[in-house]
C-alpha cells in the first residue's frame, strides 16, 4: 500500500520547489504573454506550396526589414499556411501594408488568409476576466464541495487547485511558453477536470469512514487513496494519450494542448498526493483545536 499521507512532507516539498523556481522566474524574466494579452497583429498568409525552412527565412528576412527578430514570431498552421504574429507597438499601422505585399511578393502563389490586430487594452481586459473567471469558478467550487461533504474537504481541494495553477504557470515561466487566450480556456478545464479526480478520492474518504471507525485519519486517508489510485491513473493516462494525439497530428491548437498536457499531469499528482494529505492536516488541526 503506497503511504500517502506519511510522506506528506516530501509530496508538499516537490511541489514547492517547482513553484518557487517558477516563481523567481516569474519575477526575474516574467511571463512570455501572446498577442491576446499584450495586444498586436496576426496576419496568415497562403504560400501556396508546402511550407519550407527556406521560406520561413523568407519571410524572416522580408519582416526583419520592418521590425526587430525579439518583435515577431512565425509558425506554420498547416503544410500551406505561414502565421505571422507582431507585437503591438512593434511595427506602424501605416507600414503593415507593405509588410503583407512584400512577403505575398516573395512566392509565386501567395495570397491573404487572415488579419486581426488586437489592441493592448483588449489584452489588459482579457487578462482581468480571466483572473475574475478562476476566482468566480474556485469559490463556486468550494462551496458545492462545502455542502455535499464539509468544509475542511473544500478547502482543501482549492488548495489542490491553487497548487495546479501554480504548477502551469511555473512551467510556462520556466520554459518561456507562450500564453495566449486559450491558456485561459485550458485552465477553467483543468480547474474542472482536477476538482473531479479530487471529488472521487474524498468520496471515498467519507464513504470509509462510515465503514471503518477503528482506523486512523491516516490509514483511512491511505487505504482510500490507494483504493481510487488506479482509476485516476488510468484516466488521466487516457486523456494523456489523446492530447498528445493531437498535439503532434494538430500542431494549429498547441496553445491549448500543452497547458491541458501540463495541468492534466499536475491535477493527477495533486489529487493524490496534495489534497488528501492537506485534508488530513486540516482535520487534525481542527481536531487540536475543540480539544
Amino acid at each position: 500500500m503506497l503511504k500517502v499521507v506519511e510522506k506528506t512532507k516530501i509530496w508538499i516539498a516537490i511541489s514547492l520547489t517547482i513553484i518557487i523556481i517558477g516563481l523567481g522566474f516569474i519575477a526575474f524574466k516574467g511571463l512570455n504573454f501572446g498577442i491576446d494579452f499584450k495586444g498586436g497583429s496576426v496576419i496568415t498568409v497562403d504560400i501556396g506550396k508546402k511550407v519550407t525552412t527556406q521560406d520561413l527565412d523568407t519571410v524572416r528576412d522580408v519582416i526583419g526589414k520592418y521590425v526587430k527578430s525579439d518583435s515577431y514570431s512565425l509558425r506554420t498552421t498547416n503544410q500551406k499556411e505561414i502565421e505571422m504574429t507582431i507585437k503591438s507597438g512593434a511595427i506602424e499601422e501605416e507600414k503593415v501594408g507593405a509588410l503583407k505585399d512584400d512577403v505575398i511578393k516573395s512566392f509565386k502563389s501567395a495570397k491573404l488568409l487572415s488579419e486581426e490586430t488586437i489592441g493592448s487594452v483588449i489584452g489588459k481586459e482579457l487578462t482581468k476576466k480571466a483572473w475574475i473567471a478562476v476566482i468566480i469558478a474556485s469559490i463556486a467550487m468550494l462551496i458545492y464541495i462545502a455542502m455535499r461533504f464539509e468544509f475542511t474537504f473544500g478547502l482543501a481541494a482549492i488548495i489542490a487547485l491553487v497548487h495546479d495553477i501554480l504548477i502551469t504557470l511555473s512551467v510556462y515561466a520556466i520554459f518561456g511558453l507562450k500564453l495566449n487566450s486559450p491558456f485561459i480556456a485550458a485552465m477553467l478545464t483543468i480547474l474542472g477536470y482536477s476538482i473531479n479526480d479530487t471529488i472521487v478520492v474524498f468520496d471515498r474518504i467519507r464513504e470509509n469512514m462510515k465503514k471503518s471507525h477503528k482506523l486512523s485519519l491516516d490509514e483511512l486517508t491511505n487505504m482510500s487513496v490507494n483504493q481510487t489510485l488506479a482509476r485516476s491513473i488510468n484516466t488521466s493516462l487516457s486523456t494523456l494519450f489523446t492530447i498528445v494525439a493531437v498535439l503532434i497530428f494538430v500542431p494549429s491548437i498547441r496553445e491549448l494542448a500543452i497547458p491541458l498536457i501540463v495541468g492534466i499531469i499536475s491535477g493527477s499528482y495533486s489529487s493524490i498526493f496534495i489534497a488528501s494529505p492537506i485534508w488530513v492536516l486540516l482535520k487534525k488541526r481542527k481536531s487540536i483545536a475543540k480539544a
